[in-house]
Order: C-alpha cells, then sequence, then structure tokens
C-alpha cells in the first residue's frame, strides 16, 4: 500500500509533465527551480508565523493547513530536482532510534 507521500510524488511526476496553463505543479516547474525554491520560502515562513498563532491561540487547523503546503512545495521542488521522496523517507527511517546530537556529529 502507498504512503500519502508515494501518492503526491506519483501525481507530481505525471503532472510535471503537463501544460503549465493546466497545472499548477507544471506552471512552477516551468518557472524554474527559483520560483519554486520561492515559494519553499513563503510557506516555511507561513508555518512559522501559523505556529506563534497556534502557541498564543490554539489555532492547529491553520498550522496544520500550512506545514500540508509546505510539504507540498518542498516536494515540488524534490520532484524539480529529481530526488525521490523515498530519498528523504529513507533518510528519517535509518535515524529512527539515534539521538538529535548523536545524528548531527555524525554528518
Amino acid at each position: 500500500m502507498s504512503t500519502v507521500l508515494e501518492q503526491l510524488s506519483a501525481t507530481l511526476k505525471e503532472r510535471k509533465q503537463a501544460s503549465p496553463e493546466q497545472s499548477y505543479v507544471a506552471s512552477l516547474h516551468h518557472q524554474g527551480l527559483n520560483k519554486i525554491l520561492e515559494k519553499v520560502g513563503e510557506e516555511a515562513t507561513e508555518v512559522i508565523l501559523a505556529a506563534k498563532d497556534c502557541e498564543r491561540d490554539g489555532k492547529r487547523d491553520a498550522l496544520v493547513g500550512e506545514v500540508a503546503d509546505l510539504w507540498f512545495h518542498s516536494m515540488v521542488m524534490l520532484s524539480h530536482l529529481e530526488v525521490d521522496v523515498s530519498e528523504v523517507t529513507d533518510c528519517l527511517s535509518a535515524r529512527l532510534g539515534i539521538s538529535g546530537h548523536e545524528e548531527k556529529a555524525g554528518r
């Protein structure tokens, strides 16, 4: 069974080849890496602001939505650079059970 990230990755791969007029994902690819990175940065900022609001006001839905946007645009970036999402999930899997201090020291 596929995970949501694997399903999204497959959809992004398909849409990468679509017409930029018909697909938001294709339009991002057509505009190039700098535009995609701009969107990743914009979404990261929105996550930070939503996290601050969540802490202050408990607005969890807004934070969850912004994190979803960040993950989506990060996956568009990976797709653009032809990095499979499994490379990221494998990296995370390899880090399970390793302390953050240990993992960082090993880089």
